[in-house]
């Protein structure tokens, strides 16, 4: 049986979540439901699509072959589905020891270390960084690739030291964002700092730009959850 991972989109090159020009996969379905998510559009565990690991991998090559720094898996909660994540995680890292290139893996995850279980541990074992903890709007933080003063960015190889201690403590002068468009829209790439979000509303709206639906809003009239399509 072909082993999937359900995915809300894939994105390459990403500039704004790790070290470098990286192949971004977000994955769909989140339980967690953090209020003031930007990414309310990965929350319904029904939405995306099931890719093959496979073809994800090949994604993965094609970026390596690109030039490529790394890999980041964000969402949606990656660790919903371990084992679609520990395939994708387990190929990823064949693939970059076939290289002579360092090529790093991150995972973003709404869990801490601590609340994993062992499926969930295993699944994230290639992982040389881990960026964990919920994102709580009311504890805004300046830290680069996080959105709020409780997530914590885990080094766990002699790799994630020598790339990303510079960055554990780094606050920088803005918080750096991608903008991307394809047939569906367009979004935004990366964390951005508080207060982000509606400062781009207006300053949109001030050049006759009204946005339609977003991914950082509840549907109208009713508060969005798990479950429910935005």
């Amino acid at each position: 049986m072909t082993t999937t991972l359900r995915v809300n989109r894939v994105h390459s090159p990403v500039t704004t979540l790790g070290y470098g020009r990286r192949l971004g996969i977000w994955t769909q379905g989140c339980p967690l439901a953090c209020p003031g998510c930007m990414s309310r559009d990965t929350w319904d565990p029904a939405a995306g699509a099931e890719v093959p690991v496979d073809r994800l991998a090949a994604l993965w090559r094609d970026a390596v072959r690109d030039g490529a720094d790394g890999l980041t898996i964000s969402g949606g909660e990656p660790l919903t589905q371990p084992e679609g994540l520990a395939a994708l995680l387990a190929a990823a890292h064949e693939i970059r020891s076939g290289t002579a290139r360092e090529l790093d893996l991150l995972v973003f995850t709404g869990y801490e270390e601590s609340e994993l279980d062992d499926v969930q541990r295993a699944a994230v074992r290639h992982a040389d960084v881990l960026i964990t903890g919920r994102y709580e709007a009311g504890r805004p933080t300046g830290l680069i690739w996080r959105g709020s003063a409780g997530q914590h960015m885990l080094l766990r190889t002699e790799l994630a030291e020598r790339r990303y201690q510079p960055f554990v403590g780094h606050t920088p002068d803005s918080s750096p964002m991608q903008v991307a468009a394809d047939e569906h829209g367009v979004w935004l790439i990366g964390v951005p700092a508080n207060g982000t979000l509606p400062r781009l509303e207006r300053a949109l709206r001030t050049r006759g730009v009204e946005l339609g639906r977003t991914s950082w809003r509840p549907a109208r009239g009713k508060e969005q959850g798990p479950g429910r399509k935005p």
